[in-house]
């Protein structure tokens, strides 16, 4: 006689699993439509490695390499709902990653630029993107804590790895009415995720909740 599948076991199939990755987004706070459409499109199973994929699912940080890692999909799912992408928006996003935030944006926008200083993890993030047919993504070695001046302006940047502070490159390169999310922290304690909205006579803050993110780091990497 079979056993009864256990709840989180291989035995479950990919609709189950998909449904409670999206009521587990939605328990977090992730509850904008479009977001949660394109978290539902994008297999975060396609931006893990090795022995990690099968955790895929859970909402848990994962390595990915370069000693950095994947974030939990609920702080993914609110920073992007925090951004608010526009079908019409031109995205920059500082810290490519496994490149899953990106590929998120890339159905939420027009065109992402995503930049990383490791270009071990842009070269396997750009494979991935051709995979999945994503052609509205450019990926780019580059030191983001300048920003990419020669696309500028943004109407949204996402920051991905923490600053002491906003970045002035970014901020100058963000348009006026544009969003900014990044956190913000030094980086051996808990930080904040802000907003950052570009107003004509200055910035408007918003602190949204306590994350733990990568520093943010200057130069690029030797990989």
């Amino acid at each position: 006689m079979q056993g009864v599948p256990d709840e989180d076991g291989p035995d479950e199939d990919g609709a189950t699993r998909k449904m409670r990755f999206l009521f587990g987004l939605r328990s977090q706070g992730v509850i904008a439509p479009r977001v949660l459409e394109a978290m539902e499109r994008i297999d975060r199973a396609d931006f893990v490695r090795g022995i990690f994929a099968q955790r895929a699912q859970e909402d848990v940080p994962l390595p990915i390499g370069c000693g950095q890692t994947i974030s939990q999909p609920s702080v993914v799912g609110l920073m992007t709902q925090a951004l608010d992408p526009q079908p019409r928006d031109k995205v920059l996003e500082v810290g490519t990653g496994s490149g899953y935030q990106a590929a998120i944006l890339s159905l939420l926008c027009r065109r992402v630029y995503t930049v990383d200083r490791h270009r071990t993890l842009v070269r396997e993030a750009e494979s991935v993107f051709r995979n999945l047919g994503l052609v509205n993504l450019t990926a780019i070695v580059g030191d983001g804590s300048f920003g990419l001046p020669e696309q500028a302006p943004f109407d949204r940047i996402l920051v991905t790895a923490a600053a002491e502070d906003p970045p002035g490159p970014l901020l100058a390169q963000l348009k006026t009415g544009g969003i900014m999310v990044l956190p913000v922290g030094q980086s051996d304690t808990v930080q904040s995720l802000i907003k950052v909205t570009r107003l004509q006579s200055g910035y408007d803050y918003e602190e949204l909740r306590p994350v733990r993110f990568v520093p943010l780091v200057e130069g690029l990497a030797a990989d």
